[in-house]
């Protein structure tokens, strides 16, 4: 199934807004959490950006693991020569 140019457009400035939108609510931050970043040291500083790579990257990685095996598996049909008459 291809997408027409159009669609593809319309995707792809509806995943910009989708990401671009709600990047204020990420700006609202906890004042005692600002201030106590603020004032911590150099040491504490890394620490929060250690933490912060903990978090995001292993979901990250899970997740691009997940969409290459989705990939493989709906090829895996294709190249199998079944089409979609012949599945129903």
């Amino acid at each position: 199934m291809k997408m027409s140019f159009s669609r593809l457009v319309i995707f792809a400035v509806a995943a910009w807004v989708a990401v671009a939108v709600p990047m204020p609510a990420f700006s609202q931050s906890c004042a005692l959490c600002y201030t106590q970043a603020a004032s911590s040291g150099a040491r504490m500083i890394e620490a929060l950006r250690s933490g912060i790579l903990i978090l995001v990257v292993p979901p990250t990685i899970l997740t691009a693991f997940a969409f290459f095996v989705l990939h493989r598996k709906s090829h895996q049909f294709k190249q199998a020569g079944v089409s979609d008459a012949d599945r129903w």
